[in-house]
């Protein structure tokens, strides 16, 4: 039996006792609303008997009075009056989902110590306290206001429950409040809570929304791999009927030379080491040794940038020149640490120390190096080809199940699960068989593909919880889909929407406009790690650019219809917010006063490590050396330069394009029902007459000047641009 608290333990029999106010039937579903006094329910009656129940409105110590109920066919209104204020309930039903909004105006300013659960469910006979289910997702932080739930008894099927935080902004705002940790709770009561109020009141006479509910009801899945892809499905169809924000555009190709000006030049962001110049992976930090990841983290978009620029960049030459040094003979492989540096770790954290290695860090400086060798860099083949036995032997000592932090000489495991009972960092098999493939493609040794299989079988009942760091899950996506393209074994396509499902989940889906967030756009950002209470821009690029190749490599492949919605809108949204990490486009007053590390100049191209939203400022870390390369890996998949003295600019990911005499054709392959933003931007004035077509329907452009002309188009087609 579950334990309950007074404001459900009497709720079902209130409800049983209560006349209906209205009812309304769509498709299988019946919605039944109750005045219960202190309370408006919204009752889902479902097949096989089950009962769900929404408490839209709630009195907190006074009854309510039902004003007025209009129903026109489309929407229900019901006003609400009490002791304490007003309330305005609408319900509506876009594509068939449950949607409620509450707004609350007070008639005095009112501090809010408590608020209920807005979710309970409901038996035939007996009480809430012997209903079962299961939680499993959640909101944590700041991440999106969803849950996914299970009832199990007395009869089975699955919520999907989205909270719009956005609408919550005013009312976090005015109270000082945060929409964190909402959306969750402890069966039977679970849904979502309204912030209560510390350090202001909620003020009178102006109406604040309260609650902004969406509501999906499905049958229950028991496999892991189905429920994270009705996780995803589910996802997409609230994302295609919520609000979005505006997108803003930013001059990508100008702030990645900005970037390579600062980077370059700026003394602090270089170490030098036997003659070679080394990346600080945060400025000013001289304290830590040069690190491969960091270097590496640089070099490669650096390189995408020079193939884009067709022009040599020296930034790219010195990065590249100092990486044989990261070879370690001790261990036939290049070592994280420097090793001509290592008497100097502090041991001041346990990676910090000679030979302590976190198991994600010995495979990314080699999946970066695996990439740059396939850009033909003789060097980086070298030093990958040289490393990878020594890689393949750790995987199999540790049967491809990887603790957090062993020792490199030994393999003594110095730090198995990241908390007790959770496990190592499970993602690090997908991020194996991703750098195998890499290793595959370089050399075409079936050796390789072989280990990845192996490795990627580790990840089959995992379910959402495969995520331990999100560019390291968005990686792992990627690889399962290739291994399924090379193989046509339907379990790895499984296991990458796995993936994908621990990644989504991760991510921020509202728009916090409220305390430091005002200042900046954070609609779908994605947080770094399981418990990171801020996003990260080192991650989010890396996410952002796996998430682009998925998109390319799914091109002749029939995935879930609702990846082509929600992988697409995060890249829109990832190029409008990512610039925000440069503390250059933010008020100086909300840059953290006191750095971790390093230091912090606001005017420097160089992005922060941590972005909060709400109330936090930002940058407390410092300023991210490692994340610099974030606009030259956006410059490379968003603009495709034209001979005539144009830049093509398209903020989805562009599947495939090819230049033709005077046309350019791109191949978009997301949603048709979503929309892109083109824009067509002149280096110097347009002097052509430039058409655009989709789908050979020529386009009208929605704003005109002499140097950018720009374009709404859908998110599937093909996209003609010809000029004379």
């Amino acid at each position: 039996m579950n334990t309950v608290t007074p404001w459900s333990a009497t709720a079902q029999a209130d409800i049983e006792n209560s006349e209906v106010l209205l009812e309304r039937k769509i498709f299988d579903y019946t919605y039944q609303l109750y005045n219960t006094g202190d309370s408006l329910w919204i009752v889902a009656l479902l097949p096989e008997n089950r009962k769900m129940a929404f408490r839209a409105a709630f009195g907190m110590n006074s009854c309510f009075e039902v004003v007025n109920l209009f129903d026109d066919g489309d929407t229900i209104v019901i006003m609400l009056n009490s002791r304490l204020g007003s309330y305005e309930v609408k319900i509506d039903f876009p594509d068939n989902y449950l949607h409620y909004t509450t707004a609350f105006t007070a008639n005095m300013p009112l501090m809010i110590p408590f608020w209920p659960r807005d979710i309970m469910p409901l038996t035939q006979n007996g009480s809430v306290e012997n209903t079962n289910g299961k939680i499993h997702i959640h909101q944590k932080g700041t991440r999106s206001g969803l849950l996914y739930a299970t009832m199990t008894n007395p009869k089975s099927g699955s919520i999907f429950y989205f909270q719009n935080l956005t609408s919550l902004s005013p009312y976090c705002e005015a109270t000082q409040t945060s929409a964190a940790e909402t959306v969750g709770g402890d069966w039977p009561e679970i849904g979502f809570k309204l912030p209560v109020t510390k350090e202001l009141p909620i003020p009178s006479g102006k109406p604040f929304i309260i609650s902004d509910a969406y509501v999906i009801f499905e049958d229950t899945a028991e496999d892991p791999s189905l429920l994270c892809q009705n996780f995803l499905n589910n996802l997409s169809k609230i994302y295609s009927v919520i609000p979005h924000p505006k997108i803003e555009y930013h001059n990508w190709p100008e702030i990645a030379q900005k970037v390579s000006k600062d980077l370059y030049h700026n003394k602090g962001a270089w170490t030098q080491t036997n003659g070679f110049p080394y990346l600080n992976a945060y400025l000013c930090d001289y304290k830590t040794p040069a690190e491969s990841m960091v270097q590496l983290a640089v070099a490669v978009p650096c390189k995408e940038f020079e193939k884009w620029t067709g022009e040599k960049q020296p930034l790219c030459v010195d990065l590249i020149s100092g990486l044989p040094e990261f070879y370690d003979p001790k261990i036939k492989c290049i070592n994280r640490w420097l090793p001509a540096l290592c008497d100097e770790l502090d041991n001041s954290e346990e990676q910090k120390k000679e030979m302590v290695m976190d198991s994600w860090y010995l495979h990314h400086p080699l999946m970066n190096l695996a990439r740059l060798a396939l850009h033909k860099d003789k060097t980086a083949e070298k030093l990958v080809i040289d490393s990878i036995d020594y890689v393949i032997k750790v995987a199999h000592h540790f049967k491809y199940e990887w603790p957090v932090f062993y020792d490199m000489e030994t393999f003594e495991v110095i730090k198995k699960e990241t908390a007790p009972g959770d496990g190592g960092e499970k993602d690090v098999p997908g991020a194996y068989a991703h750098l195998m493939l890499l290793l595959y493609r370089l050399t075409k040794e079936k050796r390789y593909l072989n280990e990845a299989e192996k490795a990627a079988k580790k990840l089959t009942d995992i379910g959402s919880d495969i995520f331990y760091q999100a560019n390291n899950t968005s990686f792992a996506a990627g690889a399962l889909l290739e291994l399924y393209k090379i193989t046509n074994k339907k379990l790895y396509l499984n296991i990458s929407y796995t993936c994908l499902a621990g990644l989504f989940k991760n991510m921020q889906i509202w728009d916090c406009q409220y305390g430091y967030g005002k200042n900046f756009n954070n609609f779908f950002s994605v947080f770094p790690l399981n418990d990171a209470p801020y996003t990260s821009a080192y991650e989010e690029m890396e996410v952002y650019a796996a998430l682009s190749e998925y998109l390319i490599q799914a091109k002749d492949v029939a995935i879930l219809p609702s990846l082509r919605i929600l992988i697409p809108e995060f890249i829109k949204y990832a190029i409008n917010r990512i610039a925000y990490y440069y503390p250059s486009m933010l008020p100086k007053e909300m840059l953290s006063e006191e750095v971790k590390t390093g230091e912090l100049q606001p005017d420097l191209w160089i992005p922060l490590e941590d972005l909060y939203n709400g109330w936090e400022q930002s940058g407390q870390v410092g300023q991210e050396v490692y994340g610099a390369g974030i606009a030259f890996g956006i410059v490379p998949r968003q603009y495709i330069k034209v001979k005539e003295d144009f830049l093509v600019f398209v903020d989805y990911p562009v599947t495939h394009y090819t230049q033709k005499g005077k046309s350019v054709t791109i191949v978009l392959d997301g949603d048709p029902d979503m929309h892109c933003n083109l824009k067509i931007i002149a280096l110097n004035t347009i002097n052509h007459k430039i058409d655009v077509l989709q789908d050979r329907e020529i386009l009208k452009g929605r704003k005109k000047n002499k140097k950018v002309k720009e374009y709404e188009v859908s998110g599937k087609g093909v996209l003609k641009i010809q000029w004379k």
